[in-house]
């Protein structure tokens, strides 16, 4: 796993970055001037939390040998008067048949995600322009 990601500017408002051999598209909604033909960066950002929870509450069951039929992860938010996230609420849904007993477990498991720890404790984000050699 590789401590550093390039980005790229395939044209138009579209911005890639790439991380250890892949490849992940952004492009803004054609009200930004895109075309839509990918997930905004902010949208990426928003999907990060909910799948990386997503990931510990289908470790956990798989753990367990609990079925993931008819369980399923929700992720809603609410942005302030400034139009800034304030709030993101994740709920687990679970069919009657989940067992009760592994419920509060389960919103445990969800609660190791790596990205909300991030959050919760922000790294220092530092940016700076640099003149790069150029390439033989």
């Amino acid at each position: 796993m590789s401590d550093q990601m390039t980005v790229s500017f395939p044209g138009g408002r579209r911005v890639t970055a790439h991380y250890d051999g892949f490849a992940i598209a952004t492009d803004q909604g054609a009200d930004s001037g895109g075309e839509g033909s990918a997930p905004e960066p902010y949208d990426l950002f928003l999907a990060s939390i909910a799948t990386c929870a997503g990931y510990y509450v289908l470790r956990f069951c798989s753990e367990r040998g609990l079925p993931l039929d008819g369980l399923r992860l929700v992720q809603s938010w609410q942005r302030d008067e400034r139009k800034r996230l304030s709030r993101i609420q994740l709920v687990i849904e679970v069919p009657p048949s989940f067992p009760e007993k592994y419920r509060g477990a389960l919103v445990r498991a969800a609660d190791i995600c790596a990205v909300k720890r991030t959050l919760q404790d922000p790294p220092e984000i530092t940016t700076e322009t640099v003149v790069r050699s150029p390439t033989p």
